[in-house]
This record gives C-alpha cells, sequence and structure tokens, in this order.
C-alpha cells in the first residue's frame, strides 16, 4: 500500500468519525449492551465481590453504586484524554493511580458528608481500585478511543453493574429484615404490613442477611439473564 493511498484512508476515517451523530447505533449500544448481553457480572462475571459484599441493604448499595459509576466514566474519560501520552509499558501504574485519585476523592467526600455511609461502607470504596470492571474497561476501551465513547461506554458498565447489585441489594433487605429502603424517605415495612393484614408474624429468612443469600439471588440473576438472551458458556 502506498503512503499517499494510506494517507487518503486515514482521512476518509477521521471525515467518518466527525460525521457520526452523538447517538448513533454503535454509540448507544456501548450503553445499552451492558445492561444485558454484555453485563459485566452476569456475563463477564466482573465486581462479584461487591455484589455479595455491600448488598445486605439498599442504600449502601445505591451509594457504592452511584460510586462505581462517578470513578468507571471519569477514569474512562481522563484516560481516552491521555492515552497517546502514555507510555505503553506503564500504561498500568498511570490506570491506577487515576484510579485511586477518583477514589481517594469519593472516599473524602462520603467521610465529610456521610460519615454514616463513610463507616459502613469505607473499605469496600477503597477496593473500587482493585475492580476489575473498571481496569477492564480501561484497558479495553478507553486506551484506544476518543474520550465521548469512552464516557458512553463508563456509563453503560457501570449502570450495567448498577443495576445487578441494586436488585439484589432490594430482594436481600426484603427477604432478610423484612423491609425495602430503609434509611431512605421510602422505608417500608413489607413483613410487618402483611402480618397485621393476615393477622400472623411473617418470618424473614435469615440466608439472605449472609453472603450465601447474594450468591443466591445473583445466582438466579445470572440465569434468568443467561436464558432470556441465550448465552451459552464456551
Amino acid at each position: 500500500m502506498s503512503t499517499e493511498t494510506a494517507e487518503v484512508e486515514v482521512v476518509a476515517q477521521k471525515v467518518k468519525e466527525a460525521a457520526e451523530p452523538l447517538f448513533s447505533k454503535r454509540r448507544k449500544r456501548l450503553i445499552s449492551d451492558p445492561f444485558s448481553d454484555d453485563n459485566p457480572i452476569t456475563v463477564q462475571v466482573l465486581g462479584i465481590c461487591s455484589a455479595l459484599a455491600v448488598t445486605v441493604q439498599f442504600k449502601p448499595t445505591m451509594i457504592m453504586a452511584i460510586a462505581v459509576v462517578f470513578v468507571i466514566v471519569f477514569s474512562n474519560l481522563i484516560t481516552s484524554l491521555m492515552r497517546n501520552a502514555i507510555p505503553n509499558r506503564i500504561r498500568i501504574i498511570v490506570q491506577l493511580a487515576i484510579i485511586a485519585t477518583l477514589v481517594t476523592l469519593v472516599s473524602e467526600v462520603l467521610k465529610a458528608y456521610s460519615y454514616d455511609m463513610y463507616k459502613v461502607l469505607g473499605a469496600y470504596v477503597g477496593l473500587i481500585i482493585t475492580n476489575c470492571i473498571v481496569m477492564g474497561r480501561l484497558e479495553a476501551y478507553a486506551m484506544g478511543n476518543k474520550p465521548y465513547d469512552a464516557i458512553l461506554d463508563g456509563f453503560g458498565s457501570g449502570f450495567g453493574y448498577a443495576w445487578i447489585i441494586l436488585v439484589v441489594a432490594f430482594f436481600r433487605e426484603l427477604l432478610g429484615g423484612g423491609t425495602v429502603f430503609v434509611g431512605t424517605p421510602l422505608e417500608f415495612d413489607v413483613y410487618g404490613s402483611i402480618g397485621e393484614l393476615i393477622g400472623m408474624k411473617l418470618q424473614t429468612n435469615g440466608i439472605m442477611v449472609d453472603s450465601v443469600g447474594a450468591f443466591v439471588i445473583l445466582g438466579i440473576i445470572i440465569w434468568i439473564q443467561r436464558t432470556r438472551n441465550g448465552y451459552v458458556e464456551y
């Protein structure tokens, strides 16, 4: 291939990228695929530890989900902006430094404005640094794509992670404690209300407050989603 031909192809590719709509079909898939077909937890089997550790109640799980979305979106953005300036031999170190900086920021904000949540989630927020979902997106996508696409990819992966752990937390809180949304304005004693209606006390399932309960619920979600998508492990 001649130099002139190569230059023409590069220019044509740049024109094509510039003409792509902000919410083209390809870009919409960056957000939609992680929700189902390429979910980081149920399909890629990443981020399982936090899905088991922080999902006893809905409120701390929601804070954790927001923290992960924030970290993955902005680490994707920063890495994409710096991708051409990062030497290949130290890229992992740079990625870890970016993630660690953002995680420290989240931790300090929690400590300043929601100390109770910081005491509950402090250790787990720190472990976002080693979350395979965040590192995986930086290495697999942000290092090779433009900032806008990297942001969309971060939102997709972050929300794909978030909805899974929120569903797990909802059912663990409901079945393990008989309540939903504890600590929020929407807090409601489900078992207590049903017990009053039928004239008997409902018993909660103690296994749901243990990590075994999270395994059970997560396994059911994986089974339902993979059956629906026709996903087969090879």
